[in-house]
């Protein structure tokens, strides 16, 4: 009986996966092992780097989830890149010798295992080890960043240092070279105070061995490999994490693999630390509410913008509808983050935002955008300056050579950097401000010279 759901799933599949279990005495699942055809051909094309997540229900039960790693993985889809699922019968040594025995017998491919990634709470290393002898097990740049993100969380720093460090994390994930890693740490060891700084445990940063298999990924494929992971393990938690019952976590997650096979499950899913535990919608509707809120804004946008204009924030809802944005609703502002730097949108009117693009044509930017898809709402006349409503003349080549330009890039970005070291002077005692004015001084005296002293 406790079988039902997933026996019916497996009678709709047409190409019968591979499901074994073991039933308790009370007629529950003890053990799950899934793999589907699809899932086994991915990981004998891709089988060097395995990246393996868990996720945690109510009662304790957790799902193994193997996925493929890699610079020749380039899978679209939320849970595209997920090879093998697993609930082991307890987390121990005896439980996951198990576990991957099981997965052995089915792919041979694992003996081309060269790396696995795992979380820095991954405390049954020497069985891995032992299954896996000639694979080098490292902590995922990914689980390293999560951890952090939740520290910083957690140890409830004032609003404008957690900011800081949340945009220096995010910036140094995207571009882990050994210089960013370090200037990470230092930003750590001075922002943190010193009796909670060896709960962050930075000296990951410096393990250079860590970020090698990261490495080699540009900004913009870091961008979307984090973005893509948060997506994954968001999905699994809100489909077997927040119901107690084994049997209706597997369920739902067999089915949502179904529904939303390949490039049918590339939709995005809101997401930010305020609501992340409010159940998300991941029905197969969801898609179509998103397209339909989308595509009002691009009317909207086209019936109120000039051509040029229009043209200009098109470009910015495209990066709007393949992005993962996250959004937190307060009072007055709304926090808006797509793949890169975390920025402030201003939404009532006129509707404003911190980013470059908008600083520089005053237009709806990708920010903006989100919100309004994210409120289900459209462009208004009021949110743009009149020289970019319909009926104006202006060419785009004539608008991105006055406004665009490379001295108005360096401008925002200092006053950004000024803004951001501004609120964290302020909010910091006296002593502290002594040591971080001091560190100020020191680093404008060596840049325009000793001899001449430099107004901060």
């Amino acid at each position: 009986m406790a079988l039902t759901m997933l026996n019916e799933l497996l009678i709709e599949d047409p190409n019968p996966p591979m499901l074994l279990y073991q039933v308790s005495k009370t007629a529950q699942l003890d053990t799950v092992n899934y793999q589907s055809c699809f899932m086994q051909g991915v990981f004998a094309h891709f089988p060097e780097i395995l990246f393996i997540h868990r996720t945690y229900n109510p009662v304790g039960k957790v799902l193994y989830t193997f996925l493929v790693d890699g610079p020749r993985v380039q899978l679209e889809g939320h849970l595209a890149r997920a090879v093998y699922f697993a609930i082991p019968a307890k987390e121990d040594a005896e439980g996951l010798a198990q576990m991957f025995q099981v997965f052995k017998k089915f792919n041979p491919a694992w003996e081309r295992v060269c790396t696995i990634l795992v979380d820095p709470h991954f405390l049954p290393l020497p069985t891995l080890a032992m299954e896996f002898p000639a694979a080098e097990v490292l902590l995922s740049a990914f689980h390293i960043c999560k951890f952090l993100q939740g520290k910083f969380y957690q140890l409830s720093l004032e609003q404008p240092v957690e900011r800081v460090l949340l945009t220096s994390l995010q910036s140094t994930m995207c571009s882990a070279t050994a210089g960013n890693l370090r200037k990470l740490y230092t930003l750590l060891s001075s922002c943190i105070p010193p009796a909670q700084l060896p709960e962050l445990h930075s000296h990951w940063l410096l393990n250079d061995r860590i970020w090698l298999a990261h490495r080699w990924r540009s900004r913009a494929e870091s961008s979307r490999y984090f973005q893509g992971l948060e997506v994954t393990t968001r999905v699994l938690s809100q489909l077997f994490g927040t119901t107690p019952c084994v049997e209706q976590g597997m369920a739902s997650l067999l089915r949502y693999m179904q529904q939303n096979a390949g490039d049918e499950a590339s939709f995005s899913l809101g997401l930010s630390p305020q609501n992340s535990r409010a159940p998300l919608d991941v029905s197969p509707e969801s898609p179509k509410v998103e397209q339909l809120v989308e595509a009002r804004i691009q009317r909207s946008l086209n019936a109120i913008c000039t051509g040029p204009a229009a043209q200009l924030c098109l470009g910015e809802l495209a990066v709007v509808q393949k992005s993962v944005h996250l959004i937190g609703s307060g009072s007055e502002k709304v926090n808006i983050q797509i793949l890169e730097d975390t920025h402030r949108v201003q939404p009532q009117p006129p509707t404003s935002c911190s980013c470059y693009f908008h600083q520089a044509f005053h237009l709806p930017c990708r920010h903006i955008l989100a919100m309004l898809s994210a409120r289900h709402q459209v462009l208004q006349p009021d949110m743009l300056p009149a020289r970019w409503t319909a009926g104006c003349a202006a060419g785009l080549d004539n608008i991105l050579g006055s406004k665009w330009n490379e001295t108005l890039d360096k401008h925002l970005a200092v006053a950004l950097l000024t803004e951001e070291v501004g609120q964290l002077l302020q909010h910091c005692s006296q002593e502290e401000f002594e040591r971080r004015y001091n560190t100020l001084r020191e680093l404008a005296d060596s840049w325009i010279g000793p001899y001449e002293q430099v107004q901060l």
